[in-house]
């Protein structure tokens, strides 16, 4: 391989510091509780995310683009993202988003630098449609986006870092070498090469390069000792 890199960022929770966009835009339309209902219940595995999806189609009856564009812009971004992606594009590396949260919401990203966004495919809001449930993700299909896309860029599994937070992400570490949780939950935390809390995405980029530098260096296997930081 040549020596390009591709980095997978979970955006819930992980580029959103202690939130989702759903919580985001439930507290624009003021429907907050009705939203953590839902999440109790995907939470207890009463909906999966398909049913969650069809849920929020109902929930979110008055969203229009405007309100998108205002929560996507107040959202508590982690720090450091902008640093992080222009650093990404610098080296010739490539910044992929991949999340379970819709998608009218997720490819905004490609405005700050995000090279591929994959999401949950929801029809444009104002809805006029229920999203397809063959659209909605689940957390399997984060190994299916990334393998698609570094195979399109001549890229194996060893070429790829991720940046997680939560369960939706365990699939996914569970097939790379090169994975940093980021103020994630224990489990991912124990699956992870590298950890980091904070609100500075740069240090846990610098985790991710540097676990990718000591497996080139150390050859196969995963990193010698786990970083965190």
């Amino acid at each position: 391989m040549d020596g390009r890199l591709l980095h997978v960022f979970d955006m819930d929770g992980t580029l959103l510091r202690n939130t989702s966009a759903a919580l985001e835009i439930a507290a624009r339309l003021d429907c907050l509780d009705e939203l953590r209902s839902l999440e109790a219940e995907f939470a207890a595995g009463v909906i999966d995310t398909r049913g969650f999806a069809a849920a929020l189609y109902g929930l979110w009856r008055e969203l229009t683009p405007a309100v998108v564009a205002e929560t996507f812009d107040a959202a508590p971004w982690i720090g450091g993202l902008a640093e992080v992606l222009a650093d990404i594009r610098g080296r010739g590396d490539r910044a992929v988003v991949v999340t379970m949260s819709p998608d009218f919401f997720a490819t905004r990203l490609r405005g700050l630098g995000v090279d591929d966004v994959v999401a949950s495919a929801f029809p444009p809001p104002p809805f006029r449609s229920a999203p397809d449930p063959a659209g909605i993700l689940v957390p399997e299909d984060k190994v299916t986006a990334v393998d698609r896309l570094r195979t399109a860029l001549g890229l194996d599994r060893d070429s790829c870092v991720a940046y997680g937070d939560s369960g939706s992400d365990v699939p996914l570490f569970s097939v790379l070498r090169h994975t940093v949780a980021v103020n994630a939950s224990p489990a991912l935390r124990a699956l992870a090469g590298a950890g980091y809390e904070g609100d500075d995405l740069r240090a846990a980029y610098a985790l991710g390069r540097e676990l990718r530098a000591r497996t080139r260096a150390n050859g196969h296997g995963r990193a010698v000792h786990r970083l965190t930081r």
